[in-house]
């Protein structure tokens, strides 16, 4: 592992690595890791810019092959076989770095990989209200107001209110992540992969997507379960984007069961 490498982990048996979604770290797969850690080798690292992870790049435009890279120590420290987890923008990552290197699972819960609504059809699309977020995010930075910054983010995946009622000792983290929130949105936008590469991903995948989710997260998924050759595609009733946060025993709970039968543990 390199120092920039920071990771938790738990467990034993087959290896799972879970990616978490943006303004969070690997702490939010804390819940995941302590219900698999008796049947699964289980890790979860921080990503750019996030935790105790390696810095967010000044000097050059982050791309999500560059997370990718950043799986691959925790990859060969999980060992085989391998499930991969992700959320979010840590759906994208997981998801590309099965394409580079197919593991025996993943599991993905919403991966907003919205490059995929710009390829289907060009702007206004299903994409806008989060491409409109992260505009607004941004100007809100523009004006030195990390706060408002990350209330609009926020406000968008959990609904009108919810950075008003998140606690204090939670917000300082997620203000400090949102200055990231451009390259985010280039990450995602940009990524050139296009949506048939995913038609030879041959491995079981477990695609859960909230039923109130926005439409733009449930468009990725929906164009991703047109061709993914293998995938279960799992509604979660009540559930948002944020799901495997606010309401972990319900994800968590389909997550095992999908390992259990895939890794044969």
């Amino acid at each position: 592992m390199t120092d920039a490498t920071y990771f938790r982990e738990a467990g034993a048996g087959p290896g799972v690595v879970c990616v978490h979604c943006n303004a969070s770290s690997s702490a939010q797969w804390r819940g995941l890791m302590d219900r698999l850690a008796p049947r699964f080798h289980v890790l979860a690292g921080d990503g750019h810019g996030a935790g105790r992870g390696p810095a967010w790049p000044t000097d050059c435009t982050l791309r999500l092959q560059d997370e990718v890279a950043l799986l691959q120590p925790l990859r060969s420290r999980a060992g085989q076989p391998l499930a991969l987890v992700g959320h979010s923008y840590g759906g994208a990552v997981a998801l590309l770095a099965a394409l580079q290197n197919p593991p025996r699972a993943l599991v993905l819960y919403e991966p907003t990989l919205f490059a995929l609504l710009d390829q289907a059809a060009p702007p206004p699309n299903e994409a806008e209200g989060i491409r409109q977020t992260v505009a607004d995010a941004v100007a809100h930075l523009a004006r030195g107001d990390r706060s408002a910054a990350a209330g609009r983010f926020i406000d968008y995946w959990m609904g009108e209110g919810s950075w008003q009622r998140t606690p204090e000792a939670r917000r300082a983290p997620i203000e400090e992540a949102i200055v990231h929130v451009q390259g985010w949105g280039t990450a995602l936008f940009t990524q050139p992969t296009p949506l048939s590469d995913f038609g030879k991903l041959d491995v079981p995948v477990l695609l859960m997507v909230g039923s109130e989710s926005p439409a733009s997260s449930r468009g990725v998924a929906r164009r991703l379960a047109s061709v993914l050759p293998r995938v279960r595609l799992l509604e979660m009733q009540g559930l948002g984007h944020m799901g495997p946060i606010t309401h972990p025993e319900v994800v968590n709970a389909a997550i095992e069961d999908f390992l259990l039968r895939e890794l044969n543990a």
